[in-house]
């Protein structure tokens, strides 16, 4: 099992910390980025554990990394330090309800059909799935980043659920190029700018 490494914090220690009305308008500021949803899941003994979650990206390509960010007061914390392997499964945009179970607003009626693939558990007819050993963890304010080495992954055609200001959404294809972009490499672009200095 990796340790729980801790991660350097930036200014004092006893820097003041934002208050609760500040928290809520960082969190509104950063929930005007989209992002897809997931489901990370893992499995203690016969029991399996899964988490709603948008906090997912991939880290380096080679070796193959992803990671998770996991508050330090969830259930799942702890669950996945122990377990060492932890799965993502990226939600279909008819997927909604299962997001919803898992964020702990049970759907009535709603089954939820799993697979498991190297022993981790995986939400059927997902986009993509991805299985990953943990391999380091990071504590980073009240949440942790766990890293993981990818074992297995695989996707297919269709839609992402999307999440953006607290609410599901669903993508619409770009009236300016709706084709397949390779823009988005990791090249560094620079630009000439002209600041505006007036004061906010």
């Amino acid at each position: 099992m990796p340790n729980l490494s801790a991660m350097t914090r930036p200014g004092p220690s006893g820097a003041a910390r934002p208050d609760p009305p500040d928290q809520r308008r960082f969190r509104d500021a950063l929930g005007t980025f989209a992002t897809g949803v997931t489901i990370v899941s893992t499995r203690s003994g016969e029991q399996v554990h899964g988490m709603t979650a948008n906090g997912f990206m991939s880290v380096s390509l080679d070796p193959a990394l992803v990671v998770v960010s996991v508050a330090t007061k969830a259930r799942m914390h702890d669950l996945l330090l122990q377990a060492g392997r932890y799965g993502v499964s990226v939600l279909a945009r008819d997927q909604e309800q299962v997001s919803r179970h898992f964020a702990g607003r049970p759907q009535q009626g709603t089954e939820i059909e799993l697979r498991e693939i190297e022993g981790v558990p995986l939400v059927d007819r997902a986009l993509t799935h991805v299985v990953a050993g943990l391999v380091d963890a990071h504590r980073a304010g009240d949440h942790t980043l766990f890293i993981g080495e990818v074992l297995h992954f695989e996707h297919r055609p269709g839609e992402p659920l999307i999440f953006h200001s607290g609410a599901y959404r669903n993508l619409m294809a770009s009236a300016i190029d709706p084709t397949r972009s390779e823009e988005w490499a990791g090249e560094l672009h620079t630009w000439g700018l002209r600041l505006d200095r007036r004061s906010s």
